[in-house]
């Protein structure tokens, strides 16, 4: 009798601890939380949901965590600085913009150093087996180092024959350093960095804390993709490595990405965005070249923005704000995920208010479900302002494109949800050249084509348990 009371009494102790630390940690995110709608959602959370949400907010709740961004920008800065001469370097190739572009010009001055610079090749990229074939080209051809980085790595076919490649060249003594993200490519087998390691190859995993303090804290990733080939040679864009991004899943089929093949100037750029996250995990600094090879084949402008929580402001989401309100003819963009903050909705709403072409292509089947049922939620808003939304239809659409106007578009490893916008290590590479403004419109015609147009009236009809999860979803948005 006497253990039962003394096991209830610790039980009901023990609850109001945990309820009273849920208040405690409440508070905490109202003040540490950036988005107002994250730090309700979370307050919430951890006041009736003590038991579940104390543990799920340490791990994922903090977008902004002070000793994680403060050891972040003071690994980034150390790196400016011994790469400083790099920078003079990239300036000489400095594009003119013309005047239209003053303000998206002033802007990419403040959310990076690394300027647009003139004198590139971009070529698209819009498969997998087109951008794995010219990838281990490029590999197979580098003499002296090959840079390497991606979200995920996998340790099936793609993922074996980049190894292969990586260790043939290592053989040969070319410099290989390999970058993974540790939450993303967790299920990457320990023999399968032995067996690169054996060989010489460099290989690190980026994680979030190099502190005992906050070795829980998971949110902050690094969704990067750079391939660099002796600093003449890069590849960026939406692709990670593995067999899925050849239509090998069972459950998606035929994937539809894009990625970027880069010469010139910018690829030094992007050598600077991957040596700088390297820098951030070994505190070194490989050795590169730095001399900026101009394309001989064409000469169009372009800008890389790398952006992440060690940003000093929340250099994503503003400029693409800034793109939205900007424009005047035509938004047109594609994410595999579609989780946008209010800024962002209320944005596209004012573009599409103006008169703008506003179309959304998103995927027709899910590989995060929370997230896709969040995307239902924003339809009737959206849709009644003439804003068009559609669903990819041929396969899993996992591309991140953005077109504006006839004057800018954007290829890179931004989704449009909060997570890239303010939690993720991210990169993009934009162009003002009209030629590829022009391949990227047919590209996405294309898409249209194999895309259904989404009618407002159908998603009436749906059943009340999918609008009531849509909606439930959409209350999660800000911590997803």
């Amino acid at each position: 009798m006497l253990a039962g009371i003394n096991i209830v009494s610790i039980f009901s102790l023990a609850t109001v601890v945990v309820h009273c630390l849920g208040i405690v940690t409440a508070a905490h995110a109202v003040m540490v939380v950036n988005s107002y709608r994250a730090a309700i959602a979370w307050g919430i959370s951890l006041i009736t949901f003590p038991w579940f949400a104390i543990p799920l907010y340490w791990i994922l709740g903090k977008n902004e965590f002070q000793a994680y961004s403060q050891a972040l920008q003071n690994a980034y800065l150390e790196h400016h600085k011994l790469v400083s001469q790099v920078y003079s370097t990239i300036l000489e190739f400095k594009a003119v913009l013309p005047a239209k572009f003053a303000t998206l010009e002033r802007l990419a001055e403040v959310f990076t150093p690394l300027p647009f610079t003139f004198g590139n090749e971009i070529e698209l990229l819009i498969n997998g087996k087109q951008t794995y074939q010219a990838m281990l080209s490029a590999i197979a051809q580098a003499q002296e180092y090959i840079l390497l980085q991606s979200y995920i790595i996998s340790n099936d076919g793609v993922g074996n024959k980049f190894k292969q490649a990586l260790i043939a060249k290592a053989k040969q003594g070319v410099q290989v350093n390999l970058l993974y993200d540790k939450i993303g490519s967790r299920k990457l087998s320990r023999n399968y960095l032995k067996s690169l390691r054996q060989h010489g190859i460099e290989i690190r995993g980026f994680g979030s804390s190099r502190r005992r303090g906050n070795r829980f804290q998971i949110n902050f990733r690094n969704h990067r993709k750079i391939l660099i080939i002796d600093g003449r040679l890069a590849f960026m864009g939406g692709l990670n490595i593995g067999d899925e991004y050849l239509g090998k899943n069972s459950h998606f089929g035929s994937w539809r990405d894009t990625h970027l093949k880069i010469q010139g100037a910018a690829v030094k750029c992007l050598q600077t965005v991957f040596l700088g996250d390297w820098y951030w995990v070994t505190r070194k600094i490989p050795q590169v070249s730095w001399q900026v090879q101009q394309s001989k084949q064409d000469s169009q402008i372009a800008l890389i923005l790398p952006t992440g929580p060690a940003d000093t402001l929340d250099n994503c989401n503003l400029f693409f704000l800034s793109l939205l309100e900007g424009s005047r003819e035509r938004i047109w963009i594609t994410s595999p995920y579609f989780v946008p903050n209010s800024s962002i909705v209320n944005a596209l709403k004012l573009a599409a208010l103006r008169g703008v072409d506003v179309r959304i292509i998103l995927p027709n089947r899910p590989d995060h479900l929370v997230v896709y049922l969040c995307s239902f939620s924003y339809y009737t808003e959206l849709q009644k302002l003439g804003i068009k939304l559609y669903r990819y239809r041929s396969g899993f659409m996992h591309q991140k494109v953005i077109l504006i106007d006839r004057d800018l578009a954007g290829v890179g490893t931004v989704n449009l949800d909060n997570r890239s916008f303010f939690l993720n290590f991210e990169v993009m590479t934009f162009s003002i050249d009209t030629q590829f403004i022009q391949k990227v419109e047919t590209m996405l015609q294309s898409d249209l084509k194999v895309s259904r147009l989404i009618d407002l009236n159908g998603y009436e009809q749906k059943p009340f348990w999918v609008k009531l999860a849509a909606r439930v979803s959409r209350l999660l948005a800000p911590i997803l």
